[in-house]
């Protein structure tokens, strides 16, 4: 057999078995990559270029190298998966940059970070100011986790007193012009609805790109160079009706996070004062 004949086979076999090593090993070896795998990476990718390259007549023990280390590698994610102390040992452990509010120099210079290494760290997390973090830990893949002090974390519904209904993920039920029929059912609708909804849009199948159905039962789709429905534009009334709910719950809000009594009360006030100005508001509108 020509040379390059029998270069193009082994290139080839190599390259199926290092797809099929990988799939076998977890998606794990191709995102966050422990010490250890990525040592896997690196040899595996050296014996997969030995065994296509190297044409002496005792290449296929590049084949049996390839399964002794793979072997090897599985061996040890199942230890790591049952074993804590190996998997300390395999992946590492977590380390604690930021406790209390408080920068913990010995453990960035532990884990040879500077401080314009953190800082840029930090503001990828959307934080730039290191007092507003109270907690910040780097974890076994090198990435930073970063928890803000209570007063500076965004608001939630949990925080202003609000019980909402649980979101649901919407459902791609069009793509590229086409119906998806697995995903019609999951979505409780037909594709009658769905060819109803759409003339309502004035538009054809073809020419939706992207169509999904929210937790609401709605129709939202993507034509490529707009999104419809388009937001219906509100009223003047409704507008003011929204900012005095606004005000209102930010007045709310303010109470709760309030650090003294004494301060709850002033707000309390306010929000007293607030409530009896609107209903006169109203009542004067009404009359």
């Amino acid at each position: 057999m020509p040379d390059w004949l029998e270069v193009i086979i082994r290139t080839i076999s190599a390259v199926t078995m290092l797809f099929l090593i990988t799939k076998i090993l977890g998606k794990r070896q191709i995102s966050e990559l422990s010490l250890f795998e990525y040592i896997t990476g690196i040899t595996l990718g050296n014996l997969v270029g030995y065994i296509s390259l190297d044409t002496d007549t005792s290449w296929y023990l590049g084949f049996l190298a390839v399964l002794v280390w793979v072997s090897f590698s599985a061996g040890a994610e199942y230890l790591t998966m049952k074993s804590k102390k190996f998997r300390d040992i395999v992946d590492g452990k977590s380390t604690i940059l930021v406790e209390n509010g408080a920068v913990i120099q010995k453990n960035l210079k532990k884990e040879r970070l500077t401080i314009d290494e953190f800082l840029e760290q930090l503001r990828k997390k959307d934080v730039f100011r290191v007092a507003d973090v109270e907690f910040a830990v780097m974890e076994q893949s090198g990435d930073i986790s970063v928890l803000l002090k209570k007063e500076y974390q965004p608001l939630t519904a949990d925080m202003l007193g609000y019980r909402l209904s649980s979101e649901k993920e919407p459902r791609t039920i069009i793509m590229d012009g086409r119906i998806l029929p697995e995903t019609l059912n999951s979505a409780a609708v037909s594709e009658e609805w769905v060819k109803k909804e759409l003339r309502k849009l004035d538009l054809t199948l073809s020419q939706v790109s992207i169509g999904q159905v929210d937790s609401k039962g709605e129709l939202t789709v993507q034509t490529g160079t707009e999104a419809l429905p388009k937001p219906a534009k509100s009223n003047p009334n409704d507008q003011i009706k929204d900012l005095v709910q606004r005000l209102q719950d930010d007045l709310i809000m303010r109470k709760q996070l309030a650090a003294n009594d004494k301060d709850r009360l002033k707000y309390q006030e306010a929000l007293d004062q607030f409530q009896t100005a609107m209903h006169a508001y109203q009542k004067a509108n009404s009359s």
